[in-house]
């Protein structure tokens, strides 16, 4: 097959996955992987964040929820196909004998145009994705990654790499499109979208290369002020005198050999970070520059962001949180039983998979087996104040910090059928958060782990019902004297006649409301099939407390 005079290069090689090491971390390679139907996968964050990418590089991601956005929280199928103009984007023109030779890694654009190889690569802890395209034409790699730090946000860092003898000069534009302004919730942002393109504003710091992306108002239609204090931030650093452009437009005429103009503002496009710079690299080197963007960035962050950079050592700063939230996650997940060591490194990286994801449903346990009377408290008020008023005196004579075993003999004293329930149910997790794929439209999510305004630490845990407890099966293997909170959950979120709500929280239970024109409302899952959970609950207490459950049922708990 020809395209004009020239042969169509298709890669002829099927896909591989095999195990290997990139600078003393293990990634699992997926070889060829443009001759596999794009997939989805979800990046892990020991903190706040969610990405949400297909093996085509298109993705959505932001923190906390799916109204805190960088890139749009659109549906699996809208991802997959907007690759092109959402996330990264590469162009390159390549000086070879007296020619400019444009190549788009991992685009469609000239996809065919050269012999290429496209290969993925995802660490093994699940929170750094890697995707390689290698022009063996052109004697060029391009690869970029995703990082995430609870710091600096979102990490992504790039690298050209000559893999030739011969001295290459290329003309690169590379960097992040169709980013999300604060403000714009996705409600809006997949109804309004048009609309909200007209609101936004970019703004670019050239003294730290700093984007700062923003609504001139917030989107109401109301006659009051509704100003937009908070803004997407995205900056850089490694190219040592690039162009910086704040949108999409100038794209087209950089492909044509054009020179773009540098954007110190633009009004009313959708907001784009791009580095433009002329590399020049010898035989065998390579060069690497990094992107980092956030959201909800108010003005005392951006003061307290320029302040880091004035320090010199940016990246360095950005390298040591990232490898801080490594170690948590993998501090998380040993906290599971999610670590070990066999002599098969496939099943190590799979059991540790696995564990990471339950734990991300149904979250960890805090501390072990200890409680905060700071957070017991903050709960027991909100599930019931009257009960929590009558009693108050006596529960904040409690110590600051006491075991899930004296919680049961400081209940014991306190006359009350409700708070002993209440206490029993108490289940101080952490790390929660549900899955919010994006490809089931019930997926409403909000990751909360820390307090925004001083960054403490919240414990919190939600998910659909079943998400929740086939999770919770597992984590009481790790935590059996946790078995009858998750009992007494399961039991007193049913209803008599067997139905279960959608949605489980620390702080409740979410019945679903019913709208006769919305085919996805209905009152919650009828029982019948989803009492497996409860039976391997039963039978767990059973085996590991013989007799607990027998003395329940004579007790005025459900």
């Amino acid at each position: 097959m020809y395209i004009g005079q020239n042969l169509r290069q298709t890669n002829p090689f099927e896909p591989e996955g095999e195990l290997i090491k990139i600078e003393g971390d293990w990634f699992f390679k997926i070889s060829n992987v443009d001759n596999m139907p794009p997939f989805f996968m979800s990046i892990v964050s020991d903190a706040n964040h969610w990405m949400f990418i297909g093996s085509n590089g298109g993705l959505s991601a932001g923190r906390k929820d799916c109204n805190q956005a960088l890139f749009p929280y659109y549906t699996v199928d809208k991802i997959l196909e907007t690759s092109e103009a959402t996330g990264s984007k590469t162009i390159l023109r390549v000086e070879v004998g007296g020619k400019s030779l444009l190549w788009e890694p991992f685009s469609v654009r000239t996809d065919s145009v050269y012999n290429t190889e496209t290969n993925l690569y995802k660490s093994e802890y699940g929170n750094v994705v890697i995707f390689e395209q290698i022009n063996h034409d052109l004697g060029l790699s391009f690869k970029y990654q995703w990082n995430s730090s609870n710091r600096f946000g979102f990490v992504r860092r790039a690298t050209l790499s000559n893999l030739s003898e011969t001295k290459k000069i290329v003309r690169v534009l590379d960097g992040i499109q169709n980013l999300v302004p604060y403000g714009v919730e996705a409600d809006l942002q997949n109804s309004k979208s048009n609309l909200v393109d007209a609101y936004k504003k970019s703004e670019l710091e050239k003294k730290y290369a700093l984007g700062i992306y923003a609504l001139s108002a917030i989107i109401v239609d109301r006659a009051e002020p509704s100003e937009a204090l908070k803004a997407t931030t995205v900056w850089s650093s490694g190219l040592s005198s690039p162009t910086y452009l704040l949108s999409s437009i100038q794209l087209e005429s950089f492909r044509r050999g054009q020179h773009p103009a540098e954007e110190s503002e633009n009004k009313g496009e959708k907001g784009a970070y791009f580095l433009v710079d002329t590399l020049t690299l010898e035989g065998n080197q390579a060069s690497a520059w990094h992107i980092v963007a956030d959201v909800n960035q108010s003005m005392v962050g951006i003061r307290s962001l320029t302040q880091a950079m004035a320090q010199g050592d940016i990246i360095e700063q950005v390298d040591k949180d990232i490898q801080k939230g490594t170690n948590k996650l993998i501090q998380l997940c040993a906290a599971a039983d999610g670590v070990q060591l066999t002599n098969d490194k496939r099943t190590i990286m799979r059991h540790f998979s696995n564990t990471m994801f339950n734990i991300m449903r149904g979250g960890i346990f805090d501390d072990n087996y200890q409680i905060e009377k700071a957070d017991f408290l903050s709960y027991l008020q909100q599930a019931n104040k009257a009960e929590f008023e009558k009693f108050q005196d006596q529960l904040n004579q409690w110590d600051e910090l006491f075991s899930l075993e004296q919680l049961a003999a400081n209940i014991s004293s306190i006359p009350s059928v409700p708070i002993k329930r209440l206490a029993t149910e108490y289940l101080p997790l952490k790390f929660s958060r549900r899955h919010g794929d994006p490809s089931r439209p019930w997926n409403w999510f909000s990751i909360n782990t820390q307090n925004e305004n001083d960054g403490s630490k919240i414990l919190d845990y939600q998910g659909n019902w079943r998400d929740i407890f086939q999770n919770w099966e597992a984590l009481a293997h790790a935590y059996p004297s946790f078995i009858e909170g998750m009992i007494f959950r399961f039991l007193n979120a049913s209803t008599f006649d067997g139905y279960n709500p959608y949605r489980v929280t620390k702080d409740g239970f979410d019945w679903e409301i019913i709208e006769p024109h919305d085919p996805w409302s209905y009152i919650g899952y009828w029982g019948d099939h989803q009492i497996i959970y409860l039976l391997k609950f039963l039978e767990f207490i059973q085996k590991h407390f013989p007799g607990k459950l027998v003395n329940s049922l004579a007790e005025n708990h459900f």
